[in-house]
C-alpha cells in the first residue's frame, strides 16, 4: 500500500493512556485509522492493500493529535524497525505536546 506523507498534514499518536506531551522514540503516524487502532493497544495488527486494519486490542483508547509543527527528518524520522509499508509509522526524536482529540470505546 503507498501511504503519501504531506509535509503540513496532521500527525497521530493512539495510546490507552491520557497524555500531554509525547517522550522521544514515541510512534507518530498521518494514518489516522491507524493511530486510532495502536490505541487498542493490540499485540497483533495487520492492513490490506485497500487500508482495512484489523487487530486484537480491546483496552479503550485516546486519539492525539501532535499540537506543534513537526518536521520530518528534523522532528520525526521513519520507524527503523516497522514491518510496516513505508510511511505508515514514524518516531519522535523529541518530546512533543499534543492534544486530545477523541476517546475510543473498543468496538468489534
Amino acid at each position: 500500500m503507498k501511504i503519501e506523507i504531506n509535509p503540513d498534514g496532521v500527525w497521530y499518536h493512539g495510546s490507552n493512556v491520557i497524555l500531554s506531551r509525547l517522550r522521544e522514540g514515541s510512534t507518530v503516524t498521518q494514518w489516522k485509522e491507524l493511530a486510532e487502532a495502536f490505541s487498542h493497544k493490540p499485540t497483533c495488527l495487520s492492513y490490506d492493500d485497500d487500508g482495512n486494519i484489523e487487530h486484537n486490542g480491546t483496552e479503550k483508547g485516546y486519539l492525539y493529535i501532535i499540537d506543534e509543527p513537526v518536521a520530518v527528518g528534523e522532528d520525526i524520522c521513519p520507524h527503523p524497525g516497522t514491518s510496516m509499508d513505508e510511511n505508515a509509522e514514524f518516531l519522535t526524536r523529541r518530546p512533543l505536546k499534543v492534544k486530545l482529540t477523541a476517546e475510543l470505546e473498543y468496538t468489534r
